[in-house]
């Protein structure tokens, strides 16, 4: 790290990589034809894939540099066009043999809590993982993105009334061969 003339100071954060889901990308600008730059206007073209396990990057912040800031630079980084807040910055921490993540809030200073932790990544490292509070913001979504939710859970609710049916009709089977059974019997 080195100290700027006005207090503040730069250096480097490391920011593991794990997400779960796939990320959106521009597509390569191609037309009809084949041709490059001959799109229709208005129509975003985008390609999803999964980050390889593992991924890391280091960034070069500064000691005022927030969470959010430091996940639009990953996102610039790595060209991806999702919504920023479809993700989140935590720091992660071992102690006694035990991994602890915290989600940072948008405004904490990752390069601040690096300094204050040392250079030990057991201590203290930092990891971009999609942001699960458990409240969705479906404004971050394309409308692509929520037609495959959409999909997804008619899917399982399909499968999920399939196996209720095939629960009832069991039971129904076996009541009806207690009743059968206790008449004639």
């Amino acid at each position: 790290m080195s100290l700027n003339k006005d207090g503040s100071y730069t250096g480097f954060i490391k920011v593991q990589l794990k997400l779960a889901r796939p990320v959106s990308v521009p597509a390569a600008k191609r037309g009809p034809g084949g041709r490059p730059g001959q799109r229709p206007a208005g129509v975003k073209r985008r390609t999803s894939f999964y980050l390889p396990r593992g991924t890391v990057k280091h960034l070069h912040v500064l000691s005022h540099t927030r969470a959010s800031d430091v996940i639009s630079a990953l996102l610039r980084k790595f060209t991806v066009v999702d919504d920023p807040r479809k993700f989140a910055l935590f720091e992660r921490s071992e102690k006694d043999e035990q991994v602890y993540l915290r989600k940072l809030a948008d405004d904490e200073r990752p390069l601040r809590l690096r300094l204050l932790a040392g250079p030990d990544t057991n201590v203290l490292s930092f990891v971009l993982k999609e942001n699960e509070t458990g409240e969705v913001n479906w404004d971050a979504f394309s409308l692509p993105e929520l037609h495959n939710f959409l999909l997804i859970l008619q899917r399982e609710e399909a499968e999920h009334m399939r196996r209720v049916r095939h629960r009832y009709a069991r039971c129904r089977r076996e009541l009806q061969a207690a009743l059968a059974a206790r008449t004639t019997g």
